[in-house]
């Protein structure tokens, strides 16, 4: 197990504040359709895709009819999740900072240009498929409400009783990580065992984090806010460490 992290810390924080852009609801939206229409099963249970989105959807708080409504929009007439497509963008922001960016568009050359143009604004350059990949691993994490879980050593052994690999404690209570294949079982056998989970996804962490100066921390959050505004941007990685120092100055 794993000591605890200023990066996760901060990156749950600020994805708290990202959860009240009006635009979320409906990325999460197209995620779940296009993960029923993937996995050939409307039925969470039966698709592993479709169970991780689902998850992911109810941790921001995604109302239960949009859902419905997302996994129906898969399987009816007219269903249009077959005209999107999941794309990756690899580069390098300001300070050298490695960016895996996750997208689901309808339209490569329209995303392409916009998370091009959000690169070279920012300093940054947008590179070949396999720039950067190599720099995050792919993990199941889940996350644990601080209000009714039970204390750090204890939830390290329900952790390793279910299969998970890791326990890091953040403001907002513990992230739990996993194999990626493992995510939901975990969540499962966490949630019967009494255990406040508030949602579950798979991740890109970074495996090696790079220090930056606040004021390069700055430009490449700006790099990150941008991309994240885009339309067709699902989610944005980064192998910034956010120090203490940074987190604060980021937060006057």
């Amino acid at each position: 197990m794993s000591g605890h992290s200023k990066w996760a810390t901060t990156k749950h924080r600020k994805a708290a504040v990202d959860a009240k852009r009006s635009a979320l609801f409906s990325k999460l939206t197209r995620v779940i359709t296009v993960a029923a229409k993937t996995g050939g099963d409307p039925n969470p249970e039966n698709n592993a895709a479709l169970a991780a989105a689902v998850a992911k959807a109810k941790s921001y708080s995604l109302p239960k009819d949009k859902i419905e409504a997302a996994i129906a929009k898969a399987f009816g007439a007219g269903a249009d999740a077959n005209a999107f497509e999941e794309v990756v963008y690899e580069g390098y922001g300001p300070a050298g900072v490695a960016l895996y960016v996750e997208a689901l568009t309808d339209n490569r050359n329209r995303t392409a240009a916009d998370v091009r143009a959000a690169f070279t604004r920012a300093g940054g350059n947008l590179g070949a498929t396999g720039s950067v990949a190599f720099q995050f691993e792919r993990k199941g994490e889940i996350t644990v409400d601080a209000t009714g879980a039970p204390g750090e050593d204890e939830l390290m052994l329900l952790v390793a009783d279910a299969g998970g690999d890791d326990l890091e404690q953040i403001d907002e209570g513990f992230v739990v990580y996993t194999a990626p294949a493992d995510v939901m079982a975990v969540k499962a056998a966490l949630e019967d065992s009494g255990v406040p989970v508030k949602g579950a996804e798979l991740v890109m962490e970074p495996m090696t984090p790079v220090e930056v100066s606040v004021e390069d921390a700055r430009k490449v959050l700006r790099l990150v806010d941008r991309l994240e505004e885009l339309d067709d941007i699902q989610t944005v990685y980064h192998t910034m460490e956010l120090t203490e120092e940074i987190a604060a100055a980021l937060e006057e």
